[in-house]
């Protein structure tokens, strides 16, 4: 396959996680590769002034409702998890961690804590709750808390994010077709377009 679609994302955007639903059905259909890029959004807004638009509360409520809307056309189980925002730090070296040295297990992960944030609400940010969905998804908790704790992958998603950074992402989730850029999850056609 030539064609690629590289899928910026950090598991605690509730954008990313519909364009998760999403992307693997739309690459399949136009014969494209889907490249997962983890990335910790706390540090792409950092680097580029940009905010959730849950900190504007008029923003947030419509941003929940829209995204509710998406949610029904695509027949995915949706709602906010406790503690939104969640801090995503641990969860995203974790995933980067899975990518590198378990990558045959990457996309069971994602499963496991993207419908753990989204469709059960469960807030990941807390050890024990984590813990608990690892384990009930047929993860190591133990393993997956000390991958996170590696210091080269500390460093791995701190170059994710600087590399996506660089690209000109400045929130998630974000898509490349080539050097087109599509921001959003609610751009999904045109990703599609692009592939065509």
């Amino acid at each position: 396959m030539s064609k690629t679609v590289a899928f910026y994302f950090d598991l605690g955007s509730p954008a990313s996680y519909l364009a998760w639903t999403q992307l693997p059905a739309l690459c399949a259909r136009n014969g494209a590769h889907l490249s997962y890029r983890p990335i910790l959004l706390g540090g792409v807004f950092q680097a580029t002034g940009n905010a959730s638009p849950a900190m504007v509360p008029a923003k947030g409520r419509y941003m929940f409702t829209d995204l509710k809307r998406f949610a029904e056309r695509y027949g995915v189980g949706f709602g906010m998890p406790a503690g939104f925002p969640i801090n995503t730090l641990n969860l995203m070296r974790g995933v980067i961690g899975t990518q590198l040295h378990a990558p045959e297990r990457f996309e069971a992960l994602l499963t496991v804590l993207f419908e753990g944030l989204w469709v059960h609400q469960r807030n990941l940010s807390e050890p024990a709750v984590l813990a608990q969905t690892l384990g009930e998804g047929g993860f190591d908790a133990v393993a997956f808390q000390a991958l996170a704790a590696e210091p080269q992958v500390k460093e791995a998603l701190k170059l994710a994010t600087q590399e996506a950074v660089g690209k000109g992402v400045f929130g998630a989730p974000t898509c490349f077709v080539g050097e087109q850029m599509f921001f959003g999850q609610d751009r999904l056609d045109f990703v599609e377009q692009a592939l065509g």
